[in-house]
Order: C-alpha cells, then structure tokens, then sequence
C-alpha cells in the first residue's frame, strides 16, 4: 500500500483507518512481547530438567541479554520509524527477528544461547517502533487512549508464562523426549513471519508532517531536552520493573518454592497480565486529568502495594 503523510490531524477526529493501523500495531506488539520473554520459561525449563547446568548467573544472562537488546536498540529503530514509516521498520523486524529466533532451537551451548538470545531480543524494540506509528493516526487528545491500547500489547508477557510451559510439557512428552524442546523457538518463529507478512500486507504506512524532510540531527534534538531524560528514568523504574519480574518470577518460583515450571507461569502471568491491560485506562485517564495527575498517582499506589 502507498504512504500517506499527515498534514494536519483533526482536532479530535479517529479515522476507521487509525483504529485499523491500532489493531494491526497492537497485534504485532504482543507477537513481539511474547517473543521477547521467551528465555524467562525456556531458560528455567532446560536448567529444571538437567538439559543444561547453567548456575545463576548464567541463567540471569541468558534471561537478560534480550532485555538489553531490545532497550538500547530502540532509539535507532525510533528514529528509522520516523523517517520511513511503522509499515516497513515493523514488518521488516518481525520478519528479521524470526531468524535469529529460530536458531535458538539448534543451540546447545552458552555461547550460542548467548548469540541467539541477543538477535532475537530485537522483539523488545517494537514497543518504540510501534508508539512512533501509532501516534501519527491519532490527535494528540486521544493519543493517551490509543497508546494505552497499544501498551495493552504487554500482555504478550503473561501469554508466553501461560503457555510456553504446557506447550514444552507436550512438545517433550512430559519429560519423555527434552531435545523437543527445540520446537518452540520454531513456533516462536513462525509467529513472528506470520505477522509480519501480515503486518505488511494489511497496514498503511503512514509519516508526520514534515517527518522525511528531517535531518539525524533534527530527529535527535529532543535528547537535548531534560524532560526526555526524566520521563525516561520514570520509564526505567515502571518498565523495567516489570520487564524484569515478568522475566525472573519464574525461575524465582521454581528455585524458592520447587513448584513446576507451569505453575510457576501461572503465577507469574497474575503479575503479568493485569499489567497489559489496564494500560488503555491508563492512557485514558492521562487523556481526561492529565499524564502528570494520573503518574504520580500510579507512583504513590504502587509505593503504597
């Protein structure tokens, strides 16, 4: 499909177009989300079985390795979605993170987990990809709903907690066969193709006002700005708080209270999931009182739990 560029989005008016692009957008986030915890169970799963003896702290590089990717690569893929569109910077990364997802099922070592780990952990940068998409189909008076139903795509953390564990049970026969383990990145894999080739097939690309004219300076000039540094270490504590329970809570439950890897998914997921989806209340509430009434809200409740 061609590009569209926004001159001028309506004061406060959604195109079925927008609510099409959000759909898609949310879809391939929580595809990528889902990829991007995938070590959290699999990791857990091949230490509890005996498949591998990694201690520890192999174990949290193995889980954390992805994060790290999928966070420092999202400046770049931010400023690529700015210049050429979320329709080909997203589908051509759910397409290109498939490959280095799939070599996580011929990996038998540390090194190669390692390698595999830090390809496929470009999942994580979707989430940077697709807010700069998404924003650009909507007014800046409905941008806190949209991009809440967008951040509901973090659900994809409690669907990987809820079934990689009881698709590993069956892909190695409860324990009978381990090497079909190696299916799993497989499915992972093909869900990544799968959706990017529908995200390209079924999306419209879209540019800001003015957005291909920019320079590299021009779209790095907001780092000269503090506010983006203190959003951003907001972003560090609430994110990354999440990112790394939603990682650790399962081999920290298998460790700690020597339940099964599917249980532990489970408890996880109850951390997980409710994540997800309150977001889009989230962002509708910061679209009625306002982002910095609704933060420090979810700050002091948070301190509060």
């Amino acid at each position: 499909m061609s590009t569209t560029v926004d001159p001028h989005l309506a004061s406060d008016t959604v195109s079925p177009a927008a609510w099409k692009a959000l759909f898609f957008n949310t879809l391939a986030f929580t595809v990528c989300f889902a990829a991007w915890m995938t070590n959290g169970v699999l990791i857990t799963f091949l230490v509890d079985t005996g498949v591998h003896d990694w201690d520890p702290a192999a174990m949290g590089w193995l889980i954390g390795v992805p994060v790290l990717t999928g966070s420092i690569m999202r400046l770049p893929l931010g400023v690529l979605t700015d210049q050429f569109g979320g329709k080909w910077v997203f589908g051509l990364l759910l397409l290109g993170s498939a490959v280095p997802m799939y070599f996580v099922s011929v990996c038998d070592n540390f090194f190669e987990f390692f390698l595999a780990s830090l390809g496929f952990g470009m999942t994580g940068t979707s989430f940077a990809v697709g807010i700069a998409y998404t924003s650009v189909w909507f007014p800046q008076q409905r941008q806190g709903l949209a991009l809440g139903i967008f951040g509901a795509g973090n659900a994809g953390a409690a669907v990987t907690s809820l079934a990689a564990p009881t698709l590993l049970q069956w892909l190695t026969d409860h324990g009978e066969n381990l090497e079909g383990w190696r299916t799993l990145p497989k499915i992972y894999a093909g869900a990544l193709v799968v959706m990017g080739v529908v995200f390209l097939l079924f999306t419209t690309n879209r540019l800001s006002a003015g957005s291909a004219h920019k320079t590299l300076v021009d779209r790095l000039r907001p780092l000269a700005d503090v506010r983006v540094w203190r959003f951003g270490l907001y972003y560090f504590y609430v994110f990354g708080g999440f990112v790394a329970l939603a990682q650790w809570l399962i081999p920290y439950y298998v460790n700690v209270y020597t339940v099964s890897v599917a249980t532990a998914g489970f408890l996880a997921s109850i951390f997980s999931l409710p994540s997800g989806l309150i977001r889009a209340l989230g962002g509708w509430l910061s679209d009625l009182f306002g982002a910095r009434t609704v933060m420090y809200w979810i700050f002091g409740l948070s301190l509060v739990c």
